[in-house]
């Protein structure tokens, strides 16, 4: 399978290149990348194509792209917090956290697991940073480390319950 042809400067076509570079979307510059990456006649339309169908970076949309995105480590971190995310258990210890703040034997019982498994959730939960420790005497009470996790916490329970 040989590779589609390739303008000689990533994303740019005579079209592209008599466009002011400051050029609105809608702009000569913006049809002409249209054109480039159209599909041939009676080719898939892209609207259904998962990929492209030809090879048609775009440099300036790359650069400014790349430019807006967080560092690496930052990135690394969001992951994590993401991996952390994706059990059933601590959801749920989020969930119950999101309204009240609750002592390790309450939050063992909303959950239905034993004090010993809830704690273990809740120590990797505030590794992350997604929950906070108030000790009373010999209780430990536990709530959301701040409202940027309960927005998190909403807003992606949100966006699963939108498709219902």
């Amino acid at each position: 399978m040989s590779a589609p042809d390739a303008p000689d400067a990533p994303g740019t076509t005579d079209a592209m290149q008599s466009a002011s570079p400051g050029a609105a979307p809608h702009s000569g510059r913006a049809r002409a990348r249209k054109a480039e990456c159209a599909p041939a006649r009676g080719g898939l339309d892209l609207a259904e194509a998962p990929v492209c169908q030809q090879h048609c970076e775009d440099a300036d949309v790359i650069a400014r792209v790349r430019a807006r995105m967080a560092p690496d480590e930052d990135m690394a971190e969001l992951a994590a917090t993401f991996r952390l995310l994706g059990d059933r258990t601590r959801v749920r210890i989020l969930e119950a956290l999101a309204g009240d703040e609750l002592c390790v034997c309450d939050l063992a019982a909303v959950v239905g697991h034993s004090q010993s498994a809830v704690s273990h959730q809740l120590r990797l939960l505030r590794a992350a940073k997604l929950v906070r420790v108030r000790r009373d005497g010999k209780n430990a009470f536990y709530s959301l480390d701040d409202d940027h996790v309960r927005h998190l916490f909403r807003q992606a329970l949100d966006h699963v319950q939108e498709s219902r």
